[in-house]
Parts: C-alpha cells; structure tokens; sequence
C-alpha cells in the first residue's frame, strides 16, 4: 500500500531523529564515560564524541552523488547498516580513539539517512511548501531532544553508559525496517550518470548559484554555534554552572522550545513565505546574542544561569525555525541536481560547523564567552547575509 503523506512524514522525522538521538541520549552519560577512560572530571575531551559524529557527515558528498545516480533508497540502505555497526562499536569501544573513529563511521551513516530524507523531501515538494513539510518533520524530530535527555539518565539506572550508547542503533533498527515501506521518489529518467565529469560539472553548478551558497553559509554558521552549545552542554551545566542535576531539565525545555519554533515557522512560511520569515527570525536571533554578548562582557563570565539559558534557548529554538526555511531557500533551484545540492549543504553545515564549534567548545574550560561571542558574530553575518537577498525567479524553478 502506498504510504500516505502523514506517515511519509513521521517516517522522516524518524530517520532524521537518529541524528539527534545519536547525541542528546547520550550527553547525561559522559560524566560516566570520563571516569571509565580515566579522564579528569573538567575534561572537554568527551566533547569529541559529538564533533566526530559531525564530521563523518563529510560523506554526504559522495552519498549525494551516488544518489543521483542510483536513486535515494539505495543511500539510505546504505546508511542504516554504518550507523547500526559504528553504534554498536562506539558502545563496546575499549579506548577513547576507538570510540572517536566508531562515532566518525556512525556520522557517515547518519549522514546518508539525512541526506536522502531532506533530498526525498525536495523531490517532492518545492520552495514555501517545502519549508511548510521540513517544519513539521523537524517539530517531531525536535521532541527528541526533551526526552532522551531523562532517557539516557533512565538507562543509567538501571544499567551502564554502554546500554545508553547502545539505544540510538537499536532504535535505528526499528526506522530501518519501517523505511522498506518507502517508495523512491527519484524516477530512473531524471537520475544522472555517475562520472568524473558529470558529478564535478554538478558540484560547479551548485556552488556557483548564489542563492545556495547564501542560505548554506546561513546554516553553516547557526549550526557552528549549535554544536558548540550540544558538545559542551553537559560541562556547562554540570561545571561550570556547578548544577549537574538540572541538565536534563534544561536541555529537556529547549527541546520543547526549539519543537514548538519548528511548529511556528510552519505557519509563518505559509503565511508570509520563507524568505520574509527568516530575515525576521535572524533579526531577533541576532538581537538576543547582542544582549548576551553586553551582558556577559559587562558583568562577568559566566553570566548569570538563567539569563544565559533564557538567551541560548531563545537562538537556538530560532536556529531550529531558520533551517527549514534555509534548507528550502538554498535547494529551491536545484531540480535534479537535489541529491547533490543536499550532499553539499549537508557537508557544510554538519561538516564545517561541528569542525570549527569543536574548537570553541575545548576554549570553554571556565566560561562560556567562547561561545556567546560565536552566537552573536554569527547571526550578524547571517542576518546581513538574508537581508542582502534578492529573488530572481527566472533562475529558481526546478
């Protein structure tokens, strides 16, 4: 029976949810896996578990040509088997490097299920309508990060750190076997030949189209300041702040936040289009971070909890009501060449984000300034970067 549009999107919603329970389950636990790699208790280097797992996206470049070529279920049963095994493997890994190179192949996995969810959906769907879609699979994937915060510190009671590491892959499990109901939605007529020049003419094509490279650098540099938040989430609360038994609590309500931003952009994309939303939701992102940044400099760092927690869940519930509109906006005009363009932006914004937010979350030792200054200096340039926007629709049909 074909699959209906709600199912197609909760589907989706669960394929992308492996990304982001590849991370938030396992963020209570990293107080555990410090003691059992012998790390000290400030240690920053558990951060690399989430930044690894970042930047095995780079495959979504090959993943992104191999998808035009062969179709998107083909990916897709691609990646659930390297996400499954790199779980698995990080779970039992019996040093820290072994962990880190096991996350990295995970990464590679989530980043072929990603790829070919946001690319099946630009098949699909286009422009308004496609932001419309990608809001309500991100307000379902976003609950994820309200309850597996409280899942992972469940599993820990009753278990070890490992059980916890061990819930995304048998999770993904479940979403593998429900995706063999998915139809392709790339017909073998539009599909294009896998050579050296075909694919490096492609990636010319989309990286000279200014309106992609516009809204993927608008992405990169949200999700820059995203990592950096989520690696170093459980050290900011639980050290720096000293208030370890609030973090799930926490990241449990800006999961809420951030879903229920998803849920208002899906109206606001459908009432005043995508490019008029996201010039006003980068205007008060960047409003906020000015605040923080002056608020910060001005009284100290770390600035007071609840101002500090208010401003971040603020930007990133902002972050999570922009990206629907950007993924949009920047694959608006690639037709064809979506699995491609999906595999660039995907690179980018995992890729390049997770690399440079490593680095501000290992500066992070005592305070958070690292971070509140990434916040602002990246949604100014986002801001100017959606401001200096001009629509030309003879180059943005399909």
């Amino acid at each position: 029976m074909k699959m209906k549009p709600g199912e197609f999107i909760a589907l989706s919603a669960c394929t992308m949810t492996l990304t982001a329970l590849g991370i938030d389950i396992m963020l209570p636990a990293f107080g555990e896996v410090r003691k059992h790699f012998g790390l000290s208790t400030g240690s920053t280097d558990t951060a690399q578990i989430i930044s690894f797992f970042f930047m095995g996206q780079v495959a979504q470049i090959v993943f992104g040509a191999l998808s035009d070529r062969f179709g998107r279920i083909a990916i897709l049963r691609i990646g659930f088997p390297l996400y499954i095994i790199g779980g698995i493997i990080a779970a039992m890994a019996p040093d820290l490097p072994t962990m880190l190179v096991a996350r990295f192949f995970a990464g590679m996995g989530a980043s072929a299920v990603f790829m070919t969810t946001i690319a099946g959906v630009r098949d699909r769907f286009v422009g308004d309508e496609m932001a419309r879609i990608l809001s309500l699979i991100f307000t379902i994937f976003l609950f994820t990060p309200v309850i597996a915060p409280f899942l992972g510190l469940a599993i820990m009671s009753v278990g070890s750190w490992q059980m916890v590491f061990l819930a995304p892959p048998l999770f993904a499990v479940a979403v593998f076997l429900w995706s063999l109901r998915l139809e392709e939605s790339l017909p073998a007529a539009q599909r294009t030949p896998l050579s050296r020049t075909h694919v490096g003419r492609s990636i010319v094509r989309v990286l000279s189209n200014r309106a992609f490279l516009r809204y993927t650098t608008v992405t990169t540099l949200l999700f820059t300041a995203l990592s950096s938040y989520v690696s170093s989430s459980e050290h900011i609360v639980g050290e720096i702040y000293g208030k370890p038994e609030l973090f799930a609590w926490i990241f449990a309500g800006m999961g809420a936040t951030m879903s229920l931003c998803a849920l208002l952009n899906s109206r606001l994309s459908a009432r005043f289009g995508a490019r008029r939303t996201i010039k006003w939701l980068l205007s008060i992102y960047t409003v906020v971070g000015a605040v923080l940044l002056v608020c910060t400099w001005a009284f100290g760092d770390p600035p007071q909890m609840p101002l500090f927690f208010i401003a971040v869940t603020t930007m990133l519930a902002i972050n999570l009501a922009v990206e629907p509109n950007s993924s949009a906006l920047a694959l608006e005009p690639m037709g064809n060449m979506a699995g491609m363009a999906s595999a660039i932006y995907g690179t980018c914004f995992f890729f390049v984000g997770a690399l440079i937010g490593s680095v501000t979350s290992h500066l992070m030792v005592h305070g958070v300034f690292p971070l509140v200054l990434c916040f602002f200096v990246f949604g100014l340039v986002s801001v100017l970067l959606a401001f200096g926007d001009r629509p030309q629709p003879a180059t943005e049909t399909p």
